[in-house]
C-alpha cells in the first residue's frame, strides 16, 4: 500500500515538474514573440477595416456589421497594448547599451501610431463615435507620448533610430486627420458649421422713421409688399445627376443638423424635381446626396478631398516610401531575420494601404465630380489610371463596388411569423431560440426594382401630387385626393387622421388586410400584379421597421400591438391543425363573420387588430380589382412617406452605415419637394414698401 502511495506521489511530482517546465517554456516563447504578434495583428486589422469599411455602405448583412465592429474595437486596443508592451520592455532595460532587438522594436512604435490614425474608409463605426472625439483626442495624445517615450529610451544614434522620424511624422498626420474628422462630424460642430449668417432682417426702426416723416408731411401712406427677386437663387443646367446632387447637397446639408432651409432652397428644389421625368432619375440624385453625407459623417472624405487633406496624404505617403527605401539601403546585419521581416511587412503594408486608399479615392463620386470640372492633361491621366485599377482589382473583388446603398428593403410578415411559431409548438427551448434568432438575426431582403411603373416611380408620382398642395398638415398633404369622388376623398381624410393618432395600429391593420386581399385574388393583369408587388413590398417593409427598428417610426405601442395581434393569430392557427401556410390562414380569417365590431366583444385589454384588419379587407372587396389595388398601394406609399417625415434626422443618418434605408431616401426626396417641417420661411422674398398718395 505504501509503495502504491509513494509511486502515486512520485508520478504527480513528475507531472507537476513537466507542467512547470512547459508553462515556463510557453511564457518564454510568448515574451519573445509578444510584440511581433501584436504589431502584425494590428496591421491585419487595418487591412480588414480598409477593405470592408466602405462595403457596409451597401451590404446590410449582419456578418459585416459584427466583423467590422470587432475589428474596429480591436484595432485601437491591439495598437494600444502593443505600445504598452514596448514601453514595458524599454523600461525593463538595465543598461543603455546598444541592443539591436530593442532598437528595431522601438522602430515599430510609429507604425502603431499610423494604425491608430485609422483607415480612410471608416473613421467612425457609428455617429456616437464622433461625439466621443474629446476622449479619443486624450487617448491618442497619450499614445503619442508613449511612442515618444519608447523611441527616446532606445535612442542610440543608429540609422534605424533616424528612420523612425519620418514614420513618426506620418503617424502624427494620421492621428491629426482622425481627430479632425471626428470633431468635424460631431453633432455640435457640424451643426455650427451649417448655421447661416445672422440675419436681422429689414431695418424696422429706419422704416418707421420714414413712415413718420412722410406722415408728418401730410401724405396718405399705405404699406404694401413687393417681391425681392434679387434674393431668388436659380440653379443652372446640370450635365448629369452627379452635378445635380452636388448642387442640392450643399443646400440640404442642414437637414442632417436639424436646421431649417431657406425659401430659395425650397423653390429651386421643388421646381427642379417637379420637372424630373422619372422616379428613377429623381432617386439617383437622392442616392448620390446620401452617399456624400455618409462620407462626411463616417469617413475621412471631407478632409481628403480638400487641399489640406491632399497635402497631408502626399506627405505621409512620401515619408513611408522614403523610409522603405532607406531601410532597404542601410546595413541590417545587426538585426535578426525575423525582426527584419516584420519591419518589411509593416513598411510594405503601410504603403499598400495608402495606395489602396488612393485607388478607392479615385473611384469615388468626389473625384469624379472634381475631374468633370478640370480641363487638364492630368485629368486624363487620372481617368486612365482609375480605369486600369478598376479592371485589375475589380475582377478579384478587392475594390468595393460602385454602389451607394443596398437597393433593398427588409421584409417581415406577420402571418409568416405566426406560422413559424406554430411549427415550434411543444418545445419551449426551440420556440425561445427561434424568437431570439428571428428578432436579432432574421433578415429577409427584397430588391427595390427599377422597372417601369415600379416602386420608385409610384412613390415619386404620388409625392409630386402631394407637393402641389400646401397649407395643410403633412398627413393630409400625403393623403390628399384630387379626384371628384367625395366618398373617396372623405375616406382618405379619415385615414390621415387615424394615422396621426395611431400609426402603428394603422400599419398592422393594413398589413393584414393587404395579405388577405392578396391571397383572395385569382388571375390579374400585369398592371395589377405590379400594384400588388408594390403593396406587399411596402407592407412587409413597414412591419419590418416596426419590429426591428421601431425608433424610426412615430412613437406608440407598436410592439404591444404586434405581440397581441400575433398571439390572437397563433391561437386561431393552432386551433385549426389543417392551416399549414399563409394562404390557408388568410382564407380562414377572410371567412370570419365580423358583423359585430371586435372592440364590443374583446374590450380594450388586448391591443390586437387582427379582426379589425379583416373588416378593412372585406370592405375593400366591394371595389373593382384595379381600383382596389390602386387604393391599397396609395395607402402604403402615403404611410411610408408619413413615417419618413416623422423620423428624426439622426436615425436616418445612423442607418446610412448599415446598408441604407428606403425610408431615408423618401425623406430626403420629400424635403426636395417641399414636404417637410424644415421649411419655416415662406415669405422671405417679400419686402415692405411705403406707397404715397
Amino acid at each position: 500500500m505504501l509503495i502504491i502511495v509513494l509511486s502515486t506521489l512520485i508520478f504527480q511530482h513528475q507531472q507537476m515538474t513537466l507542467i512547470g517546465i512547459s508553462s515556463e517554456r510557453i511564457e518564454t516563447i510568448w515574451n519573445r514573440w509578444e510584440v511581433r504578434v501584436l504589431v502584425l495583428l494590428s496591421l491585419f486589422l487595418q487591412i480588414v477595416l480598409i477593405v470592408l469599411g466602405k462595403r457596409r455602405k451597401y451590404i446590410p448583412k449582419n456578418w459585416i456589421r459584427i466583423f467590422l465592429w470587432v475589428a474596429y474595437l480591436s484595432a485601437d486596443w491591439i495598437a494600444t497594448v502593443s505600445l504598452g508592451v514596448l514601453s514595458r520592455k524599454e523600461g525593463a532595460k538595465k543598461t543603455q547599451s546598444y541592443e539591436p532587438d530593442y532598437v528595431i522594436m522601438a522602430f515599430w512604435a510609429p507604425f502603431l501610431l499610423v494604425h491608430l490614425g485609422g483607415p480612410d474608409t471608416i473613421t467612425a463605426y457609428s455617429l456616437e463615435d464622433n461625439e466621443l472625439w474629446p476622449r479619443r483626442l486624450v487617448e491618442l495624445v497619450v499614445q503619442l507620448i508613449v511612442a515618444l517615450y519608447v523611441l527616446s529610451r532606445s535612442w542610440v544614434y543608429t540609422k534605424v533610430n533616424f528612420l523612425a522620424i519620418p514614420m513618426l511624422i506620418a503617424g502624427i498626420i494620421k492621428i491629426g486627420e482622425r481627430i479632425w474628422v471626428l470633431r468635424t462630424a460631431s453633432n455640435d460642430v457640424f451643426r455650427d458649421s451649417m448655421l447661416p449668417r445672422p440675419d436681422p432682417g429689414p431695418n424696422y426702426a429706419k422704416f418707421m422713421d420714414g413712415y413718420d416723416a412722410k406722415k408728418a408731411e401730410g401724405f396718405k401712406i399705405s404699406v404694401g409688399t413687393i417681391i425681392d427677386t434679387s434674393t431668388v437663387v436659380r440653379h443652372d443646367n446640370f450635365p448629369d445627376a452627379l452635378h445635380e446632387a452636388s448642387y442640392f447637397f450643399r443646400a440640404f446639408k442642414p437637414l442632417f443638423a436639424d436646421l431649417i432651409l431657406s425659401f430659395q432652397d425650397r423653390e429651386n428644389s421643388r421646381s427642379f424635381f417637379q420637372q424630373k421625368e422619372t422616379g428613377e432619375k429623381a432617386f439617383e440624385v437622392i442616392e448620390i446626396e446620401l452617399g456624400f453625407m455618409y462620407d462626411l459623417l463616417l469617413t475621412k472624405a471631407g478632409l481628403i478631398h480638400s487641399w489640406l487633406g491632399s497635402i497631408c496624404r502626399f506627405v505621409s505617403l512620401l515619408c513611408t516610401i522614403s523610409t522603405l527605401i532607406a531601410f532597404l539601403i542601410i546595413d541590417r546585419n545587426d538585426y535578426s531575420n525575423i525582426d527584419t521581416s516584420v519591419t518589411f511587412l509593416l513598411l510594405f503594408g503601410a504603403i499598400v494601404l495608402e495606395n489602396y486608399a488612393v485607388i478607392v479615392l479615385l473611384s469615388s463620386d468626389w473625384t469624379e465630380l472634381w475631374r468633370s470640372k478640370q480641363k487638364k492633361p492630368l485629368v486624363d491621366l487620372i481617368s486612365k489610371a482609375n480605369s486600369c485599377f478598376q479592371s485589375c482589382f475589380g475582377s478579384c473583388k478587392l475594390l468595393p463596388l460602385n454602389k451607394r446603398w443596398s437597393e433593398s428593403v427588409g421584409q417581415y410578415n406577420l402571418m409568416s411569423h405566426c406560422i413559424k411559431c406554430k411549427s415550434f409548438k411543444g418545445s419551449r427551448t426551440k420556440k425561445y431560440i427561434d424568437e431570439k434568432l428571428e428578432k436579432y438575426w432574421y433578415r429577409n431582403l427584397e430588391p427595390v426594382h427599377d422597372e417601369d411603373e415600379g416602386l420608385k416611380e409610384k412613390i415619386f408620382v404620388q409625392l409630386k401630387v402631394a407637393s402641389s398642395i400646401s397649407d395643410i398638415s403633412v398627413s393630409e398633404q400625403l393623403f390628399a385626393y384630387t379626384g371628384n369622388d367625395d366618398v373617396t376623398k372623405e375616406y382618405f381624410r379619415n385615414l390621415a387622421g387615424s394615422m396621426e393618432e395611431n400609426f402603428d395600429e394603422t400599419i398592422l391593420r393594413w398589413h393584414i388586410a393587404t395579405d388577405l386581399c392578396h391571397y383572395s385574388e385569382k388571375g390579374n393583369s400585369q398592371n395589377v400584379k405590379n400594384l400588388i408587388r408594390i403593396s406587399k413590398l411596402l407592407s412587409n417593409y413597414l412591419v419590418f421597421l416596426l419590429v426591428m427598428h421601431p425608433y424610426m417610426l412615430p412613437s406608440g405601442i407598436g410592439q404591444i400591438r404586434f405581440q397581441d395581434t400575433c398571439a390572437e393569430a397563433i391561437e386561431i392557427i393552432e386551433e385549426r391543425e389543417y392551416i399549414s401556410d399563409e394562404k390557408k390562414a388568410c382564407e380562414v380569417l377572410f371567412k370570419v363573420n365580423t358583423e359585430i365590431p371586435p372592440s364590443q366583444i374583446k374590450g380594450d385589454r388586448s391591443k390586437s387588430v387582427l379582426f379589425d384588419a379583416c373588416i378593412v379587407a372585406q370592405s375593400l372587396q366591394f371595389l373593382e380589382t384595379q381600383q382596389k389595388w390602386e387604393r391599397i398601394s396609395e395607402v402604403w406609399v402615403g404611410m411610408l412617406s408619413y413615417a419618413a417625415s416623422q423620423c428624426s434626422w439622426n436615425y436616418h443618418a445612423r442607418r446610412l452605415s448599415q446598408g441604407g434605408e428606403l425610408l431615408t431616401h423618401v425623406w430626403l426626396l420629400m424635403a426636395h419637394l417641399g414636404i417637410t417641417k424644415h421649411f419655416q420661411i415662406s415669405r422671405g422674398h417679400e419686402r415692405a414698401k411705403l406707397f404715397l398718395s
